[in-house]
């Protein structure tokens, strides 16, 4: 489910989960929401004597395709035993905490995938304005310490955009803005996210929800053309 809302349109009314949902069953909601609503919607759940796994996932296209993404998991522990095997299936699960807190970590992920992608895209851009090839700096970058399995897996998209996004802005703008939402209520101070929020506040306005993360890049380079035109 793509936000709050949707998930709980989903959980209610008379034909929602929650009211085909028996006692000693378990759901697994694999959604990246709110870790608050997820929580809130765990006491719903086991009112009805059923439990509720929050389970996001990290990983795109190609960990999908080779059921390696990595799976963050709420929950109660003996609950979370018996769906192991399943989850395994898709990849590697590892039960972190209670209700809510797979979700937590999958924001924690998020706002370091934001920031990455916003980085690299500036030393990208700084190498390319300078004059240097842009494949022969994404080589000699994705190679270098920052190389991150994120960033080599994007390479190729920072050389030509795909039509098909793995993830697009609109996705990661809402993952980011949850982060910066549990970091007030906890309090934690999240500037580099606040930053790349900014960013992908614009990539939204110039039309970009849509596209993958990596046309951050694009973005960029639209708005440092516009900044020394002016």
């Amino acid at each position: 489910m793509p936000d709050d809302d949707v998930l709980d349109t989903v959980a209610s009314g008379p034909d929602g989960i929650l009211a085909g949902l028996a006692a000693d069953q378990i759901w697994v909601d694999m959604s990246t929401v709110s870790p608050h609503a997820s929580r809130d919607l765990s006491e719903r759940v086991r009112a009805q004597g059923a439990a509720l796994l929050d389970a996001p996932v990290s990983g795109s296209v190609p960990q999908v395709q080779s059921g390696t993404l990595t799976i963050m998991v709420g929950g109660d522990e003996h609950v979370y035993a018996r769906v192991e095997p399943v989850l395994r299936e898709l990849g590697a699960p590892t039960r972190v905490g209670e209700n809510g807190q797979g979700l937590v970590l999958k924001l924690a992920i998020n706002i370091s995938l934001a920031v990455q992608m916003l980085a690299f895209s500036e030393g990208l851009l700084l190498a390319e304005r300078s004059g240097i090839d842009r494949g022969l700096a994404i080589d000699v970058m994705t190679q270098s310490p920052i190389g991150s399995p994120m960033l080599k897996a994007r390479a190729g998209l920072l050389l030509e955009l795909p039509d098909e996004a793995w993830f697009n802005i609109e996705l990661m703008q809402k993952d980011v803005a949850l982060a910066l939402d549990a970091g007030r209520r906890l309090p934690v101070s999240l500037p580099s996210a606040a930053t790349a929020d900014q960013m992908l506040t614009v990539a939204r306005a110039m039309g970009y929800e849509k596209r993958d993360l990596a046309a951050l890049f694009e973005v960029l380079a639209r708005v440092s053309h516009d900044e020394v035109v002016a």
